[in-house]
């Protein structure tokens, strides 16, 4: 697999110090799935009352585990809940060996933390194709059981990084009847970047109480505006998942779909999303894909994309260039609505093209300024009507090539 020899240039500062979720327990250790001398299994487990909600990839090809998971997360108990991830290894396309794979760690950790194996839930990420060595992942079950920590998340996170060049986390806290709810997650991405569903690996936990269908519906909402709108690359992954974990430690129950505690949970999974991008591989630009003005949200979206997918594009942002020809290409290649002569393109403030022609005042050099930012908005109007839709990608350098032409190695 290709070497990661640096941090993406968008990467925070820092990891952020994630507070304690009250109710759930954090561990990583290496267990030799692909990698040496580095964590690759994680395990987290979660207190009797915990509840569990998932959004899975629709891809037609999805590993063993997603189906696994999507047969389980339904489900209604008061056992709590365990969940096991590797890196190095997508379980993917790899038959009945796959599930066997799959049956054997639920089995494993069932054994060894008492959770019931119906509410163990595993994910893997990494090489498609390849067998699963579960026999090194359930011989470090043990060390991890005993090794379980309130404030072991960060662990947990470098542990299922694979082509990632930082690991990412991010937290809220809000207040409600008086009380701290907190909420913190962390996930793993860098290519394979298209979701449909949710996106690569996100793990995410509250201490609020919240029943299973409640917060199904606030998980499916809130993808749909944070995960479901960026893209790296085009290419949606056979693996796809991410859960969340309410354990109810404090006290305060959410029953509806709006409020403080949705907005707040917006925001850390917008947060996340926002760093999956960050750490596309070979990024240097992030890009803020604003559609306006189409004739509906969904219109706007499928133009938003088709800008944000497009190679031609993503490489006129790496060589600075203020192509907005290519944007022209984009919006009239998505299949949606869009008229010429009432298409206007901005690049951040500075209008480009409007009435089917280039600004009256728009000057080159201007374009070219605006470019060399490290964070990019392109912004188009339709002039159609009311829908709207904004995502989010990154740029595609040489970078991009090189680690994915060696990721096997």
């Amino acid at each position: 697999m290709a070497k990661i020899t640096h941090v993406s240039p968008l990467a925070p500062a820092s990891f952020p110090d994630l507070p304690v979720i009250e109710g759930v327990s954090f561990a990583a250790t290496d267990a030799g799935v692909k990698y040496q001398n580095r964590k690759d299994v994680m395990l987290a487990l979660l207190a009797p009352g915990s509840t569990i909600a998932g959004v899975f990839t629709k891809s037609a090809t999805r590993s063993a585990n997603v189906l696994d998971c999507q047969a389980k997360v339904s489900g209604e108990s008061d056992q709590g809940a365990a969940i096991l991830v590797n890196s190095g290894n997508s379980n993917a396309f790899t038959g009945r060996a796959g599930e066997e794979s799959v049956d054997a760690i639920c089995r494993a950790v069932s054994a060894i933390t008492g959770v019931a194996a119906e509410r163990v839930f595993t994910s893997s990420t990494g090489v498609i194709g390849e067998r699963l060595p579960h026999d090194r992942i359930i011989a470090k079950i043990g060390e991890l059981k005993k090794s379980l920590s309130a404030d072991a998340m960060e662990d947990a996170a470098k542990a299922i990084m694979t082509t990632d060049t930082f690991p990412k986390g991010a937290t809220q806290t809000v207040e409600i009847g008086g009380k701290p709810v907190k909420i913190a997650g962390f996930a793993k991405g860098s290519g394979m970047i298209a979701p449909d569903m949710a996106t690569m690996l996100v793990y995410i936990f509250t201490d609020a109480k919240i029943a299973r269908p409640v917060l199904q519906t606030i998980l499916s909402g809130l993808t749909d505006l944070t995960f479901n709108n960026i893209t790296v690359d085009s290419d949606t992954s056979t693996s796809d998942t991410l859960l969340l974990g309410a354990t109810g430690a404090s006290g305060v129950e959410i029953t509806e779909h709006v409020g403080p505690f949705t907005d707040a949970l917006h925001s850390v999974m917008l947060d996340l999303a926002h760093q999956v991008v960050k750490d596309g591989e070979g990024a240097t630009k992030f890009v803020e894909v604003a559609v306006t003005g189409a004739t509906s949200n969904a219109a706007a979206r499928t133009h938003a994309l088709a800008i944000a997918n497009s190679p031609l594009v993503k490489t006129a942002i790496a060589g600075e260039d203020p192509n907005w020809g290519r944007v022209v290409m984009a919006v009239g290649k998505s299949g949606a609505p869009a008229d010429r002569d009432l298409l206007s393109i901005r690049f951040g403030d500075v209008l480009v093209a409007e009435k089917g022609w280039v600004a009256s005042g728009y000057r080159e050099e201007d374009g070219a300024a605006y470019m060399k930012n490290q964070d990019l908005k392109i912004l188009v109007d339709l002039g159609l009507g009311d829908g709207k839709a904004t995502v989010w990608t990154c740029d595609l350098t040489h970078g991009y090539i090189s680690i994915n032409a060696d990721y096997r190695s």
